[in-house]
């Protein structure tokens, strides 16, 4: 398939500070692009400019083959967007709001209405008519992102749009995968590397600015993750005594844990033929093992050095570097 998205040497600075060091990727039509970084890294940035929200110091990106900083108003009739908070009207109903957003899309009046299906994807029906001032924090996040479809855009950013949501919300969204069978093209950043890892075809990290992995899911576990072995005993004098028989071959891959010895490896089918007749012989056989097998969280860890999103709640949030350096946001909402 043709790429739906292009970015070529993508550079953002703010006076002294750079916030984009020279990103590429591309991202094929029909795919969902997953974007992932520490909080601060760029990546909100990176689909602020996209979106033709900002535009780049530097290098250059394509949408559909348009141009975003030659032919914005072209783009913007092609993409939604759904940013990290959530950009609707409270004095609205859920219903206004997305006929508002269509109004403003510049649909044709007949295809409005039949948009209110997206209230009933996102579990809205029962609050259609009622003031967003009276939704809760998850309700406003489903509407946006609700409003964000409206136009049925053929390219689709979300910018950690399951951030505050509860699991059946998050749940919910996983729906987007309906939209690529549909013919869009998602690109999604998130702190939940596990919805990463299971929506999307291919990953990209960025960090400090710079493009630092990208290609799919099960490459960079190979590639960077580990499997994590672990040797359970009904002791924790057992445990140790294992760990310091495995200490001298195991090394730094080795961590004892009360009753638990885990190793990590990146041939665990080795490994296992290796330290398990050891401890046989020692009379140390364990009384479970358990295999798991590489996460994004390890690469996550391997690649930026930091641990996985997942333990990080906190959003990254852009338009400009603040106090550390973070990319601050101006808000989101729905592109038109």
């Amino acid at each position: 398939m043709p790429d739906a998205i292009v970015v070529q040497g993508l550079t953002k600075n703010y006076g002294d500070f750079v916030a984009l060091r020279g990103v590429s990727f591309t991202v094929e039509a029909r795919t969902i692009f997953g974007l992932l970084g520490p909080n601060g890294a760029g990546k909100t940035t990176v689909v602020r400019i996209l979106a033709t929200v900002l535009k780049p110091s530097g290098g250059g990106a394509t949408i559909l083959g348009t141009d975003v900083v030659r032919h914005p108003e072209r783009v913007r009739f092609d993409i939604g967007l759904a940013g990290q908070f959530a950009a609707v009207d409270e004095q609205l109903t859920g219903r206004e709001n997305l006929r508002l957003v269509g109004r403003l899309a510049q649909l044709r009046p007949k295809l409005i209405p039949a948009r209110d299906e997206l209230l009933e994807r996102f579990g809205l029906s029962d609050a259609a008519n009622k003031p967003v001032k009276a939704y809760s924090g998850g309700m406003r996040r489903r509407l946006d992102i609700a409003s964000a479809l409206v136009q049925r855009p053929r390219v689709l950013f979300l910018d950690e749009p399951t951030t505050s949501l509860d699991l059946q919300s998050r749940g919910q969204l996983w729906s987007i995968r309906e939209l690529v069978r549909g013919g869009t093209t998602v690109l999604l950043t998130t702190q939940y590397l596990e919805e990463a890892d299971q929506l999307a075809g291919r990953i990209a990290v960025i960090d400090n600015g710079q493009m630092i992995a990208n290609d799919t899911p099960a490459r960079l576990k190979a590639v960077f993750g580990s499997t994590i072995l672990e040797l359970g005993y009904l002791g924790a004098e057992a445990a140790s005594r294992a760990a310091s028989m495995l200490a001298a071959s195991q090394g730094d891959h080795l961590e004892l844990d009360r009753t638990t010895v885990r190793l990590r490896t990146q041939d665990s089918a080795q490994v296992l033929s290796e330290v398990l007749p050891r401890l046989e012989q020692a009379g140390l056989r364990p009384s479970h093992l358990l295999v798991r097998d590489p996460s994004m969280d390890d690469v996550f860890l391997a690649l930026t050095g930091q641990p996985g999103a997942d333990a990080q709640p906190a959003p990254d949030v852009a338009a400009g570097p603040g106090p550390g350096g973070n990319d601050r946001s101006a808000g989101g909402g729905s592109t038109a």
